[in-house]
């Protein structure tokens, strides 16, 4: 395993995605192409950053998403859905761009991307909002705003993918599949960067959520599963091009191949 190149005695996976040396965390500065060394991110001595407190500057992906999902819940209930509508009485909206195998073979594709944006109900939202918060604020600083959209909307697709291969004829929606595609992703970056208590913890969340998952009736194992295999992978190849160092242009194809299997697997199998 390298070494940081300012600090000898420290084993890091992570190298500076502008010259490619190896950085330890104290050496690490997030920017929105990737973690930098001290030099190539302008600075001539270490600086370490202490949290003190998350901003809209941090995070503007996490935040403009967040805003979209709940301009389409607002949109559900105009369209004659309730706060508690559920599937079934979820209005226009839901019943025209929710997830639905047989309306995506008949060619409604775009139902693969909007279900993810749909909720049935006020607590379905506020629960896939607080994580998408959480989560974004984390990880979106650590990786980028081009990486972070990156891994939710291979997450999302991957969900979509999921759900259909399970339950082809059922009525699916909600941000589940994005979210634990974050989840599977943090916990990858953490473990890749040496965050183990991040990691830790993060992992001991995602079990938890597995298991709400298999537990509770009406929840789509498939997307929760799709989404967290899709931002698994997406992690892996964040980690990957952290790895050989300057691998923006591999990662953004990567992303792309991901994002183009999941639809047409999605649209194979509707």
């Amino acid at each position: 395993m390298a070494v940081c190149y300012r600090h000898p005695g420290r084993e890091t996976n992570v190298a500076c995605s502008n010259c490619g040396r190896p950085i330890c965390p104290d050496c690490m500065t997030p920017t929105p192409v990737g973690m930098r060394c001290p030099e190539c991110a302008g600075q001539t001595t270490q600086v370490r950053r202490v949290a003190t407190g998350r901003s809209y500057g941090s995070a503007p992906a996490t935040y403009t998403l967040i805003a979209i999902n709940v301009a389409f819940f607002i949109a559900e209930i105009a369209s004659g859905g309730g706060i508690s509508a559920g599937f079934g009485g979820g209005g226009k909206v839901i019943h025209d761009l929710a997830l639905d195998g047989p309306k995506v073979a008949d060619g409604e594709w775009w139902r693969i991307v909007t279900g993810g944006f749909l909720h049935a109900g006020f607590l379905h939202i506020a629960f896939n909002m607080f994580a998408l918060y959480i989560l974004g604020t984390l990880l979106e600083p650590a990786i980028g705003t081009p990486r972070f959209l990156g891994v939710y909307f291979v997450s999302l697709l991957a969900g979509s993918f999921g759900a259909l291969i399970v339950t082809p004829d059922t009525l699916t929606l909600g941000a589940p599949g994005a979210i634990f595609g974050l989840l599977s992703a943090a916990f990858i970056i953490a473990r890749h960067r040496g965050l183990e208590q991040v990691a830790g913890q993060i992992g001991f969340y995602l079990i938890l959520n597995l298991v709400f998952t298999f537990s509770v009736s009406g929840i789509s194992i498939g997307g929760h599963i799709g989404g967290l295999i899709g931002g698994a992978l997406a992690a892996l190849l964040i980690a990957f091009g952290e790895r050989r160092g300057g691998g923006a242009p591999l990662e953004a194809a990567g992303m792309l191949v991901l994002s183009a299997v999941a639809l047409a697997g999605a649209l194979a199998v509707a």
